[in-house]
């Protein structure tokens, strides 16, 4: 871990980042420029109907606002502090909602008080505390609910699955916690089909069985009570060398496709914007952190993915690349959004930035 924490740690002058993101590869007609330079751990973004940008934030424990974010000069404000991982963010009804491990929180009227937040509401208190995989992606689904993952404490191991290794939801009050989704050993990124209504996650795979296996995992949920594997099988066709024996891959949901090994798959969102070209309409985004335990580095990086009507996986390739240079990382992808004119946001927890891309020939 180690070797994690010093990526995570590295700071990177403004200056320095202006240079390198010259060095970003995007498909033609696409330009990528950094917003604001000043969201310490960026992860998690999420847009009020105002259009304030929200940010949560991972080793810094801070939720950030970033007002006016595509005027061009935005303005950070920082709505909540002391919290522990709070990469989470989400927006409902008037308040901001957060996750911090074992808790998730609510600032309400926030909108209003950029400048003097309110002291967070605890709605739930009641999740596993354990840190390990234990900053929470959160997002309200179709149905209402918060969505909120509960990662496996361990790099593999069995636990009581309707505790750990899952998905979850409850009420925007807290209540009605119940099961989503099983055998998800940790999901830093999700959202639902823009036709369909299906949630759909990405999942990061174990560690610790070479460079090349096994892959990460974007997975697909059409109805409640599934199980995708863990920590039985991996990306629907690898057994666990430890627990593998006690059930086969057979018995579980495959991925609808297999991301890299290790490339560390965060966020991801529909594009359902209109400022890309058509094609690129309901593709699947993902932010892909980056490898911190291979020999060769991987991820660090946007991939797309298209799927067709059946929802199937019919092709994936990079979208954005380059915070990755000569085998070294200056930034890491950690979230994805599209934002109300269409563009599309990228956090970056390395460098603490925000970057924006947009179609533009």
């Amino acid at each position: 871990m180690a070797g994690l924490a010093a990526l995570l740690s590295h700071a990177i002058a403004p200056s320095a980042q202006a240079q390198s993101l010259e060095q970003i590869q995007l498909p033609p007609g696409f330009r990528i420029e950094r917003l604001t330079g000043d969201v310490p751990e960026a992860r998690g973004m999420t847009f009020s109907p105002g259009g304030t940008l929200y940010v949560g934030s991972r080793g810094a424990g801070k939720v950030y606002a970033v007002q006016a974010p595509l005027s061009g000069k935005p303005v950070v404000h920082t709505v909540a502090s002391g919290l522990t991982l709070p990469i989470g963010v989400a927006w409902r009804d008037g308040a901001l909602y957060t996750s911090s491990v074992s808790r998730i929180l609510r600032l309400d009227g926030i909108e209003q008080r950029l400048s003097n937040p309110p002291k967070p509401v605890v709605i739930n208190n009641q999740l596993p505390s354990e840190t390990h995989h234990g900053g929470r992606f959160i997002a309200f689904g179709p149905d209402g609910y918060l969505y909120v993952p509960i990662g496996a404490p361990c790099n593999v191991c069995t636990r009581d699955e309707g505790r750990y290794a899952n998905v979850m939801k409850m009420k925007p009050d807290g209540t009605d916690l119940q099961v989503v989704a099983k055998g998800v050993r940790n999901t830093v990124g999700f959202d639902w089909h823009p036709a369909t209504g299906e949630l759909w996650f990405t999942d990061n795979g174990r560690d610790w069985l070479g460079d090349d296996q096994p892959p990460d995992e974007l997975n697909r949920a059409p109805r409640a009570g599934l199980h995708f594997g863990f920590p039985y099988c991996h990306a629907g066709n690898l057994r666990d060398p430890e627990f593998g024996k006690e059930r086969p891959c057979s018995a579980f949901e495959p991925p609808v496709a297999r991301l890299g090994p290790h490339v560390a798959a965060l966020g991801m969102r529909f594009y359902t914007g209109t400022q890309f070209p058509a094609e690129y309409r309901n593709n699947i985004f993902i932010a892909e952190h980056g490898s911190w335990n291979r020999s060769e580095r991987i991820g660090y990086r946007i991939t797309r993915v298209v799927i067709d009507d059946s929802g199937k996986a019919v092709r994936q390739e990079v979208f954005a690349q380059g915070w990755l240079q000569d085998g070294q990382p200056w930034g890491r992808p950690a979230d994805v959004e599209v934002a109300p004119d269409g563009s599309l946001l990228v956090s970056d927890d390395m460098a603490g930035a925000i970057y924006r891309i947009r179609y533009a020939p």
